[in-house]
């Protein structure tokens, strides 16, 4: 079978498609036949040992956002059928409960092979269906980033009917968390550099917009917005560049969720902001099978649809990669098989 994986070495260079034997499924486990994957910012690290010593030792199938249908069921698997959409867990170790080391300890596409393959043999307990309105575009951009956004709001923050939630941003975890605040019942301020983007969250439903390039001190502006005391949680996906706004921008006893260190991964703010303003600062990364299946759940019920960007067919994982590099993207950047 065909495979995109990373091959003889830490390199972009490296990152090409290849052949390996094609699985069968063995007792208790289930063989599916991809048809898409999403990319993630995660992704553009991998190539380039970005997650250090921990990654699986090459070749790495890439990718950890994926859905495929199940064409084999091995023995004593009685919760799937053959043909049942689903998608695999990005924390295989992770099923439920709280974060421990062993529940962290295996992702897809950098502990253990990826989703960049035709077929995938995974343990049936460590899959999920997905809902049935979604087409398999859709579907594959769940793991990841869906997950995340709701882990961030729901699973640790609670985030009810009336509260300000603000989205730093216009990728996938930022546009899934618009998503899911809205469906809670929160008011929802979008940052952006770009107007176009900002009418477009609008469009989705943000109740307000801030421009972050001709609005430098948005902290303050997002505060006034949400009543001049703040808001109450702040999906923070640039980190150092961004936190000190945030840090303006949420409400005494508010929460910020650090997703993402896309302007950068060390700390430099004020932390006397966090500890006199009882401020929770907490650490997000996906979440468990549990959380994915709530979460599934609820898209279900509201019929919410993803926002896919753009599709790339399977040949085309490097053009798709500088895609998203580029910061164009509006949403998911996805993968045809």
């Amino acid at each position: 079978m065909r495979v995109f994986q990373v091959d003889t070495a830490w390199s972009d260079e490296n990152l090409r498609i290849g052949e390996r034997p094609e699985p069968t499924a063995g007792p208790g486990e289930v063989r599916l036949k991809m048809t898409a994957s999403a990319l993630n910012y995660r992704d553009l690290l991998v190539p380039r040992r970005g997650y250090g010593s921990r990654m699986k030792a090459l070749p790495l199938i890439m990718l950890c956002d994926g859905v495929g249908r199940i064409d084999q069921v091995g023995e004593g698997v009685d919760s799937y059928r053959v043909g049942d959409r689903v998608c695999p867990l990005f924390f295989s170790s992770w099923p439920a409960g709280e974060p421990s080391a062993e529940h962290l300890a295996h992702s897809l596409g950098c502990e253990i092979d990826g989703t960049m393959a035709e077929y995938m043999v995974v343990p049936a307990s460590k899959v999920a269906a997905v809902p049935a309105h979604l087409d398999d575009v859709e579907a594959a951009t769940l793991p990841t980033a869906a997950v995340t956004a709701w882990r961030a709001l729901v699973t640790e923050g609670r985030v009810k009917a009336g509260d300000t939630v603000l989205v730093q941003g216009t990728g996938g975890v930022s546009l899934f968390a618009l998503q899911f605040a809205k469906m809670l019942g929160a008011t929802v301020i979008c940052t952006s550099s770009s107007d176009e983007k900002l009418t477009r969250v609008r469009a989705m439903g943000a109740d307000e917009t801030i421009n972050y390039r001709t609005t430098p001190e948005w902290g303050r502006v997002a505060r006034d917005m949400a009543g001049g005391s703040g808001v109450d949680h702040v999906v923070e996906v640039g980190g150092q560049g961004t936190l000190p706004q945030s840090l303006r921008a949420v409400r005494p006893g508010g929460t910020i969720s650090m997703i993402g260190v896309l302007a950068g991964s060390v700390m430099d703010a004020p932390l006397g902001m966090i500890v006199t303003r009882h401020v929770r600062l907490q650490g997000i990364t996906v979440g468990s099978g549990e959380d994915f299946r709530a979460m599934a759940r609820a898209i279900a019920h509201h019929g919410m649809r993803p926002v896919v960007d753009r599709v790339f067919e399977f040949e085309q994982l490097r053009e798709a990669m500088q895609y998203l590099a580029s910061g164009r993207h509006f949403g998911k950047v996805c993968i045809r098989h």
